[in-house]
């Protein structure tokens, strides 16, 4: 029997093709025994029956969403009421899994010396529709090309025109190989441009498989990606191994970590974290806003208006918020309208004081003016300048005067001529 490696143990991996017992999660017990210590019907070593051994109880999780590609080996090895226990594997494992859009999404592959996509990612969302299409899978031919079905599902079957999902989504992709026999082509440097594009894939190796190719294929750790079993008739056995492993077991996938806005896990435990703008409180789960107007947070040039762990800029006023959202500008506040200055509007960086025309003085209010007090006494000088200003007005009237009579003397006689032009 092949060996099969979990953990720091080596040897032969017992799995009883007794359908009505089962270990179900088998990579649990690992039993060192002989060839020649080949367990009989029903037995699992040592005289142990297979009802004997401890039963792992399933666990209530949620899958995690994946985009889950099955690539099954249908070569001439794999006889018909084998491949018949393969479609039966493959029918559980969707029963195990969350399906949907917005989930797990599930394509088949059934290759043998070619490669024949089943059905790819985006065809079915619902079990019944996936395992209908499953159970219509039939056997190719001879030949076990294993490389060209990884590189036919990397370039063909995970891409976005195939239901694939965009890498920013981060739904990890999953490869499962179901294999009874040796490559007969170049796995390893196929397999390995695979786990190079971030595809995760697991080798399940049946009765004859080659331990050494499941190990080239596989992803790291070896331990958790590669598995063995004797007969065909256990495989949908391994249906509650991958149910485990697809689990969502951390508690952040599962929704009961009680953190308030982030959950971060680690692998073994998780730790609350909060969105930008809010911090952590003491409880370690609930968070708080920060003032993102403390001193050295923003970039406002005047005034920083905290809103709920995000700021905005404001400006003093006077002043106006320029189109950056951040410096502020001095308006013009002698502008109409925008000041209370009976006469003169002085303006001043943003703001401004009032002023009076000549002869007013400002009021105590700041912002209306009186005329000022002058004196009762007019001397000869200034009597002499008003009897000037008087004549140049008297003789610019009679001025004025003239050239209106003059004019009305003009347009009477371009009327008259009009007249005479209508009757001519």
């Amino acid at each position: 029997m092949p060996l099969a490696k979990f953990g720091n143990r080596v040897g032969s991996l017992c799995l009883c093709d007794d359908t009505r017992s089962f270990l179900p999660f088998f990579a649990t017990t690992v039993l060192e025994t002989e060839r020649q210590n080949k367990p009989g019907p029903n037995t699992c070593g040592e005289g142990r029956t297979a009802s004997q051994l401890p039963l792992r109880p399933d666990t209530a999780c949620k899958n995690r969403p994946l985009d889950l590609v099955f690539i099954v080996d249908s070569s001439r090895s794999v006889r018909p009421e084998e491949f018949e226990k393969v479609k039966t594997f493959l029918s559980e494992m969707i029963d195990t899994l969350d399906v949907g859009e917005r989930t797990t999404r599930v394509a088949v592959m059934n290759y043998a010396s070619t490669v024949k996509v089943e059905f790819p990612l985006q065809t079915y969302f619902d079990k019944a529709s996936m395992k209908e299409a499953v159970s219509r899978i039939e056997p190719l031919s001879a030949g076990t090309m294993t490389g060209l079905a990884i590189q036919t599902a990397m370039e063909e079957v995970f891409t976005e025109e195939m239901g694939a999902r965009p890498a920013t989504f981060n739904i990890p992709k999953v490869v499962i190989v179901v294999t009874d026999g040796r490559p007969q082509d170049r796995v390893q440097d196929v397999a390995a441009s695979a786990r190079t594009a971030g595809i995760e894939i697991y080798a399940v190796g049946v009765d004859r498989a080659d331990m050494q190719s499941l190990r080239i294929m596989a992803s790291e750790p070896l331990d958790e990606h590669v598995f063995y079993v004797e007969t065909y008739g256990v495989i949908e056995k391994l249906t509650s191994r991958f149910r485990e492993t697809f689990c969502a077991v951390n508690v952040c996938a599962l929704g009961t970590h009680g953190c308030q806005q982030l959950c971060v896990s680690n692998g073994v435990s998780h730790l609350c974290d909060c969105y930008e703008g809010y911090t952590l409180n003491p409880d370690k789960r609930t968070c708080s806003a920060v003032d993102m107007c403390a001193p050295g947070r923003h970039e406002c040039g005047q005034i920083c208006v905290s809103n709920n762990g995000s700021y905005v800029c404001d400006c003093y006023e006077g002043y106006t918020l320029n189109p950056d959202k951040k410096t502020c500008s001095a308006q013009d506040m002698c502008a109409p309208g925008r000041h209370d200055c009976a006469q003169v509007c002085l303006s001043n960086d943003g703001s401004y004081s009032c002023g009076c025309y000549e002869g007013y003085t400002l009021n105590p209010d700041k912002k209306t003016c009186s005329g000022a007090i002058t004196s009762s006494l007019v001397t000869t000088e200034e009597s002499c300048k008003c009897e000037a200003i008087t004549a140049l007005q008297d003789s610019v009237t009679s001025h004025l005067e003239a050239l209106s009579k003059k004019l009305e003397e003009v347009s009477e006689k371009l009327q008259a001529y009009q007249e005479r032009q209508q009757i001519v």
